[in-house]
């Protein structure tokens, strides 16, 4: 059951995820867990944590090691494309505009 301190069982997914794909990155440069806690400026061990998707560490600690990696530029995009938001505001939007009459000037 989620609390507001436990996260769902898909935000735990997707945070399990999340640590598996940056380990893989980290695998992928070869680089050994010292070095990207070190620039992520956390200990190997909150890096283990954080490979595992555990979804108590703090986002920001997730955002460091993003960061660390080179991988940072995405996650500011990473909720830009909204359809849902998209849909709704489309559902706002007038069905047709009309041009606005201008008034005559009195005396004319």
């Amino acid at each position: 059951m989620a609390t507001p301190h436990t996260p769902t069982l898909g935000a735990r997914r997707a945070i399990r995820k999340l640590g598996s794909d940056l380990r893989r990155a980290r695998l992928r440069r070869h680089l050994p867990m010292e070095v990207v806690a070190e620039r992520a400026f956390i200990s190997r061990g909150t890096l283990a944590r954080v490979e595992h998707g555990d979804p108590a560490v703090s986002f920001g600690i997730y955002a460091s090691v993003l960061q660390a990696l080179g991988l940072i530029g995405p996650l500011a995009d990473l909720a830009a494309d909204d359809p849902v938001g998209a849909d709704l505001a489309d559902e706002q939007l007038p069905k047709r505009v009309r041009a606005k009459r201008v008034a005559e000037a009195p005396g004319r």
